[in-house]
């Protein structure tokens, strides 16, 4: 029997509400200052060069610890996404489920401050914590984008969300270059605030969402002697049954699969990779700041435009061939810096160099996560949204518990620098397995099984 139990609806016509559209867009905007701050560019570093220090390897056990941190943080995602989207889908509580997410982001990223020099375990909790609330979060936010507008104009609904979301960062390195200071141990008793200032950003920015993006969609009666977890898990087997229908969605998820391994490891160590690679100076690391968000923002808005004019699936491609060529840019960086001070006479320093490599990093950044979200969005099933974002979300955080997992490892082997590389492979791979996907015979397949859900009319059907 076909397994659907939530009332289905047609795909929108028209663009919803622009107080909406913006409301959904500024979540981007609020939770920004998280991954920002703490994930890429002050709490990553503190912990991997303070909380746990160099011990004599380079750094190199707390760069493995923080990799396992945030693995930890994303097989949580892995368990919870997929049963929570079905679960939502059913019983119409997309905003709840986000608001709790939004709740526990907020708390355990305050909660940092707590944290001294030497408090390893206690950093790992929360950042599993926090991380894993705000990761999940991502798939919450993102199952309303089919909700609003036609098929046409998803890229550039997501491309604002991921614009408005560097706009966000750009706030949030402001203010903790303005009154935080570096992240070193002598700066300590500052720079533990970055938490609770990265905590509030959030909880206010976040606010407009709450009001103004709608819970679309009706709440079905739960069958008696079903509990919401078992009608989750019955309903992602019901999906996986069916998965030829959807083979490319099916397809393309394998292929976020590894260009997600590569964006995890770029968002995680970038900037501990200028720190102990490259060894840049604190204004470099602050323009670095400034570039990557300007550029990111600018390749969210730019192709978000190019995706509705082109498809989201050669947006996507582009993007990651001009990845491939970031990261050999980055590992290059180095050599390239004293071929050219030796052919031209220059006295450039590899830091500075560096810089102009972050704009490449920053124009794939934005876009070919926006481009990734807006393909899902085309292939969902309106009556599967929230639970295809969860399948979405489970391909992201495996991604990234495999991707940062397997940099730490590689790291302790050839170190820092020679296991960028890796990231290049993992986006070629990506581009490789996307190329037989149809986006024309995706979006058919999600029309299809509405049509079909929206027929059935025996209560059996439903409640499966």
């Amino acid at each position: 029997m076909t397994a659907e139990q939530t009332a289905t609806t047609a795909r929108p016509t028209a663009l919803a509400p622009r107080r909406e559209i913006f409301g959904w867009a500024m979540f981007d905007f609020a939770n920004q200052a998280y991954t920002l701050l703490i994930i890429t560019v002050i709490f990553g570093d503190l912990f991997t060069t303070v909380i746990v220090g160099d011990r004599g390897d380079d750094y190199r056990l707390g760069n493995l610890l923080w990799s396992l941190a945030l693995a930890a943080s994303y097989l949580l995602v892995v368990l919870a996404g997929p049963v929570c989207g079905a679960v939502m889908d059913y019983t119409a509580t997309k905003k709840r489920f986000l608001f709790a997410s939004y709740v526990m982001t907020v708390v355990a990223t305050a909660l940092l401050v707590f944290v001294e020099p030497g408090d390893i375990l206690l950093a790992m909790v929360l950042i599993i914590a926090s991380n894993f609330a705000y990761a999940i979060g991502e798939n919450f936010i993102a199952a309303f984008l089919p909700e609003l507008g036609p098929p046409r104009s998803l890229g550039r609904i997501s491309g604002l969300g991921w614009a408005l979301g560097y706009v966000g960062g750009l706030f949030a390195a402001a203010f903790t270059l303005a009154f935080l200071g570096e992240a070193t141990a002598e700066n300590y008793d500052r720079i533990r605030w970055v938490g609770p200032f990265a905590a509030g950003f959030f909880l206010l920015a976040a606010l407009p969402t709450f009001a103004w993006v709608r819970e679309r969609g009706a709440a079905q009666p739960r069958p008696a002697g079903y509990g919401y977890v078992t009608l989750g898990f019955r309903r992602i087997t019901d999906t996986l049954r069916s998965i030829a229908m959807f083979r490319d969605l099916a397809l393309f998820l394998v292929s976020v699969l590894f260009s997600m391994g590569g964006i995890y490891i770029i968002i995680t160590f970038a900037f501990i990779y200028g720190a102990q690679v490259i060894g840049w100076d604190q204004d470099v690391r602050n323009i670095m700041f400034i570039i990557v968000q300007i550029t990111a923002a600018a390749g969210a808005l730019g192709f978000g435009v190019l995706q509705d004019r082109l498809g989201a699936k050669p947006t996507y491609i582009g993007t990651l061939a001009l990845w491939v060529v970031a990261i050999i840019a980055i590992w290059a960086t180095p050599e390239v810096t004293r071929a050219l001070n030796a052919a031209f006479g220059l006295a450039w320093e590899a830091q500075h160099l560096f810089l102009a490599v972050g704009c490449l990093a920053g124009l794939s950044l934005g876009s070919s996560q926006s481009a990734s979200r807006t393909l899902v969005g085309l292939f969902a099933p309106e009556s599967k949204a929230a639970e295809f974002f969860g399948f979405w979300g489970l391909a992201n955080k495996l991604a990234g518990m495999f991707g940062i997992v397997a940099l730490g490892l590689l790291q302790t082997w050839v170190g820092l620098r020679g296991s960028i590389l890796f990231c290049a492979a993992l986006f070629a791979a990506a581009i490789v397995l996307c190329l037989p996907v149809s986006q024309a015979r995706g979006q058919s397949a999600a029309d299809a099984w509405d049509a079909r859900s929206a027929g059935a009319s025996r209560p059996a059907d439903r409640l499966q």
